[in-house]
């Protein structure tokens, strides 16, 4: 019997280490958008889609190309001062259209307006919450 309130308590501990939008990560990377003027900043949590590949989207729009990459840069750069993670996988940057960051519970993906109406994410992911900063 002692086992199983072993494992039930593991269990528990796990799921409180759970992303959530109170987390650092997510917090440093709305910051690092809102500090290099990205525009149109939603969340989208997609915990409780079971085919979602992240926990959260986190997408934003730049006017061009340059703020594109400046934003994702900043983002990558925030993050590794103030949580101390690099991302697992990044790209995009050749044409800067659509740079993508993933920080695998965390995906950012910074795009030009007319990328972002082309590809609708928060259409394609609509059964998940969104919200704006």
């Amino acid at each position: 019997m002692e086992q199983v309130s072993r494992v039930a308590t593991r269990r528990k501990r796990k799921s409180v280490a759970r992303l959530t939008k109170n987390s650092k990560i997510f917090k440093a990377i709305i910051h690092a958008i809102k500090e290099k003027k990205g525009d149109n900043i939603v969340s989208l949590d997609l915990r409780k889609i079971p085919e979602a590949v992240a926990d959260y989207f986190i997408i934003c729009e730049a006017s061009s190309t340059t703020q594109v990459k400046a934003i994702a840069d900043f983002v990558m750069a925030h993050v590794e001062k103030t949580v101390e993670e690099t991302p697992y996988h990044s790209e995009g940057q050749q044409s800067s259209h659509w740079i993508l960051v993933d920080y695998v519970n965390v995906v950012v993906h910074v795009m030009l307006p007319e990328t972002r109406k082309f590809y609708k994410l928060e259409e394609m992911w609509n059964d998940a919450e969104g919200e704006e900063y």
